[in-house]
């Protein structure tokens, strides 16, 4: 057949008009591919070149990875539609999943596998040949292995390492199995998204800020727990997994009708985003139910609800032998069925051998059935033999067993001759007998280049679409507050400001505040850039993305929500799933800094609740955090809360000289009143930026008077020397005699002119959609 073909590929144009003169009738296409082509010279040979062509096209009609599809999958592209279609018990959407075969004649097909223990029948035989008919049509089928996804769920008792042999005995089991491995790719997730962090992670992020937490909860089912119980690692894990489809670039989303919820949530991100064209296709196959009464899915727990690959034909024989079929209904199963949501289509029997015989054995090209000396040609003809005791259960498991013990047999004789298969399977059997704990580890970011023994930390305030003078005044304060001789650390958190959509989550706009800010520091402060270093989050993260990634998890796993909900700022609420990431990232933030021997955090009221999470994670491990110090920005505000629009009432760095004394002029000062006086308290503060602060009178009213500290000026208020007509427009002359310097740099330095520009771009864009 293979001298044929190539002799075929020769003389395409001649063989190919014989053919078509062969073709059915109901074939009503006007040109042929190669497959169908080929399928078509076959049936030619068979009839015109000897019997030796007919037995080779017969023999290869059996294998599950034949060369070519069916004849009874149609004309044209339909049998390449057909034949994927057929691997779902539910197709989002059939109109996608033609427009896809139209456009392309190669695909890409992706399902994540999460290696925890042993493989059953569902995973190894019925997963290839659901794979193998998707390749067979022009499917590149991606196996994404989940190893990171098995340590958020304490698998293999949270060991990355005993995780990573189970995934390699899955690859063993579906080496023998028969399934196409030429078109198929194996890819670790922990390798991957360490390699690719940046693209990865900022994928995810995305989607964590567009997806909601009771959305999140809804795929719940992934992982097997209740949505009430689930841990904040758990909320991460559907973001992940909706990540690995646009990371892997997935068409075809082929996972099981469990993992559907997940798989929707990914079209779901792509409505939100207006990503339509882009959406990923969900085929969903069928879950095969478990032995034994009522189980809507096999149990890894219970060894005899499912067959496993490397069972013995023993194994199989009583666990077949034992298995629940019934030929009618029976209420307490059909209940416990519907309780676990896992399946599409209504099956009130629910008999599990029936179950294997549709989805195992007619699943497999050209397969009949025999019983009794006769011969069945669907399964749907075999259920209805067997509900009317033509085929007796006697009968139907006898088969049923010879049939899989067939397919298991080159299962068996690999994990027997092949060394590494068996090295695989003996430590997994071992690791069974134990009783794995998720260990104790500390797995931490290692900051590069190494801090020394004594910090003094402090958080930036997340980015907004302006940059406030009082902003700027409180991260000096904080910074201050360093001891002398001890290293001052600014982190400034612009991956997670990026995940609570901080100025549209756009990392432009975020970094353009931040170098606003820190350009404020040093204009103001200069003094403290000697003994400061600046760290971005992101790139810290990227010199180490494994360890802190892993660190989020191991956070992840130790907080429920009810503990990410206490640790938000005060005011806020859970409500996106972004929260949950920031949250867990902050803790990790923190742990980063433990390999130092005396660390001091300072923070505002915003950090205050993170940090103290942070720090039962810091007493979880055992380690010691010296010093927690709370140091809030001054209230700057012109006006009472909540009167006047953020612009118009508080000093940005970027205030030009008439914007200042336009928002002075307006700013509240009665008379007299020092229970509210943001001019005074304006005072207090460019007093410790300045040595004195001059007010210019007329003679008439007092003439010029200077003030080195704030109680002598606040006196004078209160007693009403000093009237508001004179107080503003002396502060006005203040602060821009402090933003002078400042406004020559930014009109200067391209790096700042392009800060200011991207801010105020987003501003505008801004005003635009409301």
């Amino acid at each position: 057949e293979i001298r044929v073909w190539q002799r075929f590929k020769r003389s395409a144009r001649r063989v190919g008009g014989r053919c078509w003169a062969q073709r059915p009738k109901r074939c009503a296409m006007s040109a042929l591919d190669a497959d169908e082509l080929w399928t078509l010279l076959l049936a030619y040979r068979g009839k015109h070149g000897g019997a030796s062509a007919s037995a080779n096209a017969a023999s290869s009609s059996r294998q599950v990875a034949s060369a070519a599809p069916s004849s009874a999958a149609g004309s044209g592209e339909d049998w390449r539609f057909n034949l994927v279609r057929s691997v779902g018990e539910e197709c989002q959407t059939e109109e996608e999943l033609r427009k896809l075969l139209q456009r392309k004649s190669e695909f890409i097909l992706y399902d994540g596998f999460e290696p925890s223990g042993r493989m059953h029948i569902a995973q190894g035989v019925f997963k290839a040949l659901n794979v193998n008919k998707c390749t067979k049509a022009g499917g590149v089928f991606i196996f994404w292995v989940a190893d990171w996804f098995a340590l958020m769920n304490d698998k293999m008792g949270g060991d990355l390492e005993k995780i990573k042999v189970v995934g390699q005995y899955f690859i063993e089991v579906w080496k023998a199995t028969g399934m196409d491995m030429s078109r198929v790719r194996f890819r670790w997730s922990s390798d991957d998204i360490i390699n690719s962090a940046k693209e990865y992670w900022g994928q995810a992020l995305d989607i964590a800020r567009n997806s909601t937490i009771a959305r999140v909860k809804r795929c719940g089912q992934i992982m097997g727990r209740k949505s009430d119980s689930l841990s904040a690692a758990q909320i991460m894990y559907p973001i992940m997994q909706s990540t690995d489809i646009f990371f892997l670039k997935a068409d075809i989303c082929q996972l099981g009708v469990d993992q559907r919820k997940v798989n929707m949530l990914a079209r779901d991100y792509c409505d939100s985003v207006g990503r339509s064209q882009a959406k990923p296709i969900i085929l969903s196959h069928h879950m095969l139910y478990g032995l034994a009464a009522g189980q809507a899915k096999m149990s890894k727990s219970n060894p005899d609800s499912a067959v496993f690959m490397e069972d013995s034909p023993a194994d199989v024989e009583r666990k077949i032998r034992n298995a629940y079929c019934p030929t009618k209904p029976e209420e307490k199963a059909a209940k416990a069925g519907e309780d676990e949501e896992m399946s599409l289509v209504k099956d009130d029997l629910m008999n599990p051998c029936l179950d294997y015989v549709q989805h195992i054995l007619f699943s497999q090209d050209g397969y009949v059935f025999k019983a009794n000396g006769k011969t069945y040609s669907s399964h749907e003809d075999v259920r209805a033999a067997f509900l009317s005791g033509e085929i007796s259960e006697k009968s139907l498991k006898d088969r049923l067993i010879e049939e899989i013990n067939t397919l298991l047999d080159p299962v068996r004789k690999h994990f027997k001759e092949n060394e590494t298969a068996r090295d695989c399977l003996s430590k997994i059997t071992e690791w069974k007998k134990e009783n794995l704990v998720a260990p104790k580890v500390l797995t931490r970011l290692h900051i590069s280049p190494p801090l020394p023994d004594k910090v003094f930390v402090v958080f930036a305030p997340l980015p907004s679409e302006s940059l406030q003078l009082e902003v700027v005044f409180g991260v000096v304060h904080r910074l201050k507050q360093a001891p002398q001789g001890v290293q001052s650390v600014l982190w400034l958190e612009d991956w997670s400001a990026s995940a609570l959509g901080c100025v549209g989550g756009k990392p432009e706009c975020i970094r353009a505040f931040y170098d606003l800010l820190i350009f404020g520091v040093k204009s103001l402060a200069p003094e403290l850039m000697q003994s400061l270093r600046i760290c971005w989050q992101g790139e810290m993260i990227l010199t180490g993305p494994s360890e802190y990634w892993i660190s989020v998890i191991n956070a992840g796993r130790l907080f429920d929500l009810g503990d990410i909900s206490s640790a938000l700022p005060y005011g806020e609420t859970l409500v996106y799933a972004s929260q949950v990431f920031a949250t867990l990232m902050h803790v990790a933030d923190v742990l980063a800094f433990s390999g130092c021997s005396h660390i001091t955090l300072c923070c505002d009221m915003y950090h205050k609740r993170m940090h103290h999470l942070a720090l039962r994670m810091y007493d979880y491990h055992d380690l010691v955090l010296h010093e927690l110090k709370l140091i809030e920005s001054p209230k700057l505000r012109l006006l009472e809360d909540g009167e006047g629009a953020v612009a118009d009432v508080n000093v940005m760095l970027t205030d030009k000289e008439i914007d200042v004394n336009k928002k002075i002029k307006k700013s509240f000062c009665m008379p007299q009143n020092i229970a509210f006086c943001p001019p005074v308290t304006w005072v207090s503060e460019l007093l410790k930026f300045q040595r004195e602060f001059v007010v210019q009178r007329k003679p008439d009213n007092g003439g010029d008077k200077s003030y080195s500290d704030v109680e002598a000026l606040r006196e004078d208020f209160a007693s009403g020397a000093l009237h508001p007509g004179d107080l503003k427009p002396a502060l006005g002359r203040a602060l821009n005699a402090l933003l002078e310097p400042l406004r020559s740099e930014l009109k200067d330095q391209d790096a700042l002119k392009k800060a200011v520009k991207e801010l105020e771009n987003f501003t505008k864009a801004q005003s635009k959609k409301k």
